[in-house]
């Protein structure tokens, strides 16, 4: 069965009304990128970026251009760690949300 929407479309308007699925998008990002899943954790943060902040202000945000940080989180993107987590950190600031790491 087609889907009757494009799926980034889907996502873009949920992130967009819905404060929990951004929060979840952002929480398993983070979670994706500390067990090694950065591919994951890339369209993650790519998606909730699209739907909230945007590439223009968050480069503004971290000091890096918007196209360069497009490329970071694109499909072939390699970001350094410190990068990455600038931009996590930046995004939780956005989202006024403080993510903790718990073993379990």
């Amino acid at each position: 069965m087609p889907l009757t929407k494009p799926f980034k479309e889907t996502v873009l308007k949920r992130a967009q009304e819905d404060p929990k699925f951004r929060i979840g998008l952002l929480t398993e990002a983070a979670e994706c990128f500390l067990n090694g899943e950065v591919g994951v954790a890339k369209i993650l943060l790519r998606d909730y970026v699209n739907a909230t902040i945007g590439f223009q202000k968050l480069g503004v945000v971290v000091g890096k251009k918007p196209e360069s940080l497009m490329r970071m989180l694109s499909e072939k993107g390699n970001p350094r760690a410190d990068n990455l987590s600038q931009v996590i950190s930046s995004l939780q600031q956005h989202e006024g949300l403080e993510l903790h790491v718990r073993a379990s």
